[in-house]
This record gives C-alpha cells, sequence and structure tokens, in this order.
C-alpha cells in the first residue's frame, strides 16, 4: 500500500474564475484546511479534522496557520537571462542587443547551458515556482540542457528553441529550414516525456522572416497539442517596426495568424497595446495572453489593460518575464500586477492575484486538468506561504480583520522568506540547492 500524506493548514480553494465572476462564489481559504497526497497527487481536499479521522495512519505535517497554495505557475519567461536579470536603462529594442542576445550567444556552450538551466529552476522553486514556461535560445542544447534539469526534479515545465533567422547578430540565427528541422526533434524527443511539454516558439515577427513564421505555422499544424509561444505587442517601437517589416499585415497579431500561428493553444506574452480587431480576434480564437508586470514597468512598455481582457473572455497568465521582468518572485509579480490595476482603475483583489499566478496560468498553457488548483487528481504540486515572514508583515498580519487582510501583505510585501515549504509531484523539495543559487558558476548538485 503506498504512502499517505496529509498537510494541514489554511487551505486557498477555487472553483471557477474570479476575473469573470464575483470572487467569493469561486475561491476561498479554508482556515482549518487539508490536502492529502498519495501517489503523487492530491486523492482528498478537505476539513483537517474529517480527513486527520478518515486517514489516521497518514504522514502528517501540520502547518499551523500557513497558507497551502497550488504551486506557482509563471507562464512566460526566459531562463537564458538568468544572470543578466536586472539590467539597467533600456527599452525592448535596445535592450535586446545590449544584453539579451550577447548573453544568450553563451549557450552555444552546453555546459554553460546546463549550468544556468539548474541555477534558474533552483532559483524559481525557492520562490515558490514549480511550473514555469520558458524560451530557450536558438541553440538546440539550450533546450536539452533545459528539460534535463526540469526531469531531474519532477518539474512540470513547458519549453521550446527560440527560433530567429533575421535582426540577431551571427550566432544566433537560424533558417526557416533549420527551424522546423530543430523544432521538429526537440519536440520528438520532449513533448509527452514525463511531465514535460513542448511549446513552438518564434521569439517575435521581427526577428523571424514570413517565410521562417510560415514553417513554424506548419510544424504547429502537425503537432496541435503543442502549444505556440511569441511576443505581441509589447511596446508602441516594437509595434511601429512590424508594421514597417509586414506592410501588407492589417496589425501585429495579423503577422502571426497570416502564417499558421493563432490558435487555441497560442499564448501571446505582453498583449499592453492591442487594437480593436485584436482583442476581437483573440477573443474568438480562445487564444491566451500572458500578463508580465514587472516586465512592463521596468522596460517602460506600458500598463496591461487586465480587466478588460478578461471581461472578454480571454483567457489570462500571469508571469515574471524574467530577465525582462525584475524579480523571479510570483509574488513581487503579483503585488506589480496589483500597482498596474490600480493605475488602470481596477484594484484586483488577493483572490484574484493568487488565482491568476495559480490556476489561471494553468489554464492559460492547458495545464490546468494537471496543476493550479487543490483538487483530487491535480498533481501534488504545492507552495505553502508564511503569512508572517518577516518583522514588517508580521506587523501588518497581526492587525488583518479577516483572512484576505492576512494575506495581502504578504503578497505585496513577501519574497522568497515567505516560501515556508514547496512539494513537487508530491515531493517535499530540499532545501533551496543553496551552494548552487549562491555561486552562479557552479552547478546545480
Amino acid at each position: 500500500m503506498s504512502m499517505q500524506t496529509l498537510l494541514t493548514g489554511a487551505t486557498f480553494e477555487t472553483t471557477g474564475n474570479p476575473m469573470t465572476a464575483p470572487w467569493q462564489d469561486v475561491v476561498r481559504i479554508n482556515t482549518s484546511g487539508a490536502v492529502l497526497i498519495e501517489n503523487g497527487r492530491i486523492l482528498a481536499v478537505g476539513d483537517a479534522e474529517a480527513l486527520r479521522a478518515a486517514h489516521p495512519t497518514a504522514e502528517h505535517t501540520d502547518y499551523g496557520n500557513r497558507l497551502i497554495c497550488p504551486g506557482f505557475v509563471d507562464a512566460h519567461a526566459h531562463y537564458p537571462q538568468t544572470a543578466m536579470i536586472a539590467s539597467w536603462g533600456k527599452q525592448l529594442i535596445d535592450w535586446l542587443n545590449s544584453y539579451t542576445f550577447p548573453e544568450e550567444m553563451r549557450f552555444a556552450d552546453p555546459d554553460f547551458a546546463r549550468e544556468t538551466s539548474a541555477r534558474y529552476l533552483d532559483l524559481i522553486t525557492a520562490h515558490g515556482t514549480t511550473t514555469v514556461c520558458s524560451y530557450t535560445t536558438v541553440h538546440p542544447a539550450s533546450v536539452d540542457a533545459f528539460f534535463e534539469a526540469a526531469l531531474q526534479r519532477g518539474m512540470a515545465v513547458v519549453a521550446g528553441k527560440t527560433c530567429m533567422d533575421r535582426n540577431a547578430p551571427d550566432g544566433l540565427r537560424d533558417t526557416a529550414r533549420s527551424a522546423y528541422d530543430d523544432s521538429s526533434a526537440l519536440l520528438a524527443r520532449w513533448h509527452g516525456k514525463d511531465r514535460l511539454r513542448y511549446a513552438i516558439t518564434p521569439r517575435f515577427s521581427p526577428t523571424s522572416s514570413p517565410e521562417q513564421l510560415a514553417a513554424m505555422g506548419a510544424l504547429w499544424a502537425e503537432n496541435p497539442d503543442c502549444l505556440m509561444q511569441t511576443h505581441l505587442s509589447e511596446q508602441p517601437g516594437e509595434i511601429a517596426w512590424v508594421a514597417e517589416l509586414f506592410p501588407q499585415a492589417r496589425d501585429y497579431l495579423d503577422t502571426y495568424e497570416a502564417h499558421g500561428l493563432l490558435g487555441r493553444r497560442a499564448v501571446f506574452g505582453h498583449a499592453v497595446h492591442l487594437t480593436a480587431r485584436e482583442k476581437d480576434r483573440l477573443a474568438e480564437t480562445g487564444a491566451a495572453l500572458v500578463h508580465c508586470p514587472t516586465s512592463n514597468t521596468f522596460i517602460g512598455s506600458g500598463l496591461m489593460d487586465v480587466a478588460g481582457l478578461a471581461a472578454r473572455r480571454i483567457p489570462l497568465g500571469l508571469a515574471t518575464d524574467t530577465g525582462g521582468g525584475s524579480s523571479f518572485s510570483m509574488l513581487r509579480t503579483m503585488a506589480a500586477a496589483y500597482e498596474i490595476g490600480q493605475l488602470r482603475g481596477t484594484a484586483l483583489h488577493a483572490a484574484q492575484l493568487l488565482w491568476l499566478a495559480t490556476a489561471g496560468s494553468a489554464d492559460s498553457l492547458h495545464m490546468g486538468d494537471e496543476i493550479g488548483r487543490l483538487a483530487p487528481g491535480m498533481a501534488a504540486d504545492l507552495t505553502i506561504l508564511d503569512l508572517a515572514s518577516t518583522p514588517a508583515i508580521a506587523q501588518r498580519h497581526a492587525r488583518a480583520g479577516d483572512i484576505w487582510e492576512a494575506v495581502f501583505p504578504t503578497i505585496m510585501m513577501g519574497d522568497d522568506r515567505a516560501i515556508a515549504d514547496v512539494w513537487i509531484g508530491g515531493r517535499r523539495t530540499p532545501p533551496w540547492q543553496a551552494a548552487a543559487i549562491s555561486n552562479p558558476g557552479g552547478q546545480a548538485p
């Protein structure tokens, strides 16, 4: 008989989308909750007293008044930019040329790719993230390294070879043919292996010729269960550049749609400056958009209309967008999403923010049947939040009038110190590979 594990504490539970329904109707925190785990999956969620009585032999971990959440899901990131996070003073195109492309050149070295993959996954796990959808580089070895590191950790991740055949330096360009061939081979090697999923990944229209976009569209048509990830309407200068490069296109989104890269399993990062037609087409097709608030403020992109897009029933996820984003933390990302909402006149509730970082992101990646919720049958990927992790948070927590007032200070001020524990696939993670994190040149043990 397999061992059962019972975790007791406060539980964050969702039954629907609080962006489109009153959050009070679809989200709750059970302050005397419990999660029962068996064989890497959630067997039951309920009241602590009842589950303890029904499963007296289960190994018990009591988290007290800490909050048991689904593991955080980061729906858009660039793991190769780990070491260049928080680079000063550029907007998108200059930022790519000054920081991103020189760093990505280093991933031609498979050892460097392996070291960075291990460090990145340990860093995000330390911040409570158990699933990430990441870009890699043009080098196939950067994909292999990332999936190998995730496989070793039992993580559910999404990634794909970044494809670029123009407007990038020598050493970072492929061709339409090689992008198709390399992506096809990587997809066959990794998609569906254990908990790994492949995303067809043209970086964005400025760095892919029409021929390459068409090749990626053909590959996606041949593998429709894969995701397709790319960037959309991040900055005004980028949008103007796209218009110059694709004079026949109706708008930025049309550069993808014309080449078979718009559909229900498409995931577009940023989407800050959308036209009315683009919003209509996104709503019609069911494509997902990913909000990257720390990135959008850090490199000056703008303020995404989260509430307006949610009202159109467009699937929404939340993401750090490291290294354009300035933090590995989904807590910090939730705080930035709140601040942007305030600037747009719509304050997101703590229930909505936690949902975006868990179920919302999982749904945007078409992984909502496996992760993102505390429910029977789901993978036991869990993040345990200490709601009084620092003196500043603790003193505000002590004055909270209800459980949501107790949670909100951790969203706004929390960091990796608020992550009390992380479970991946029903296994408690070891302490955060501290040697690898403190030594950027070292390889994780």
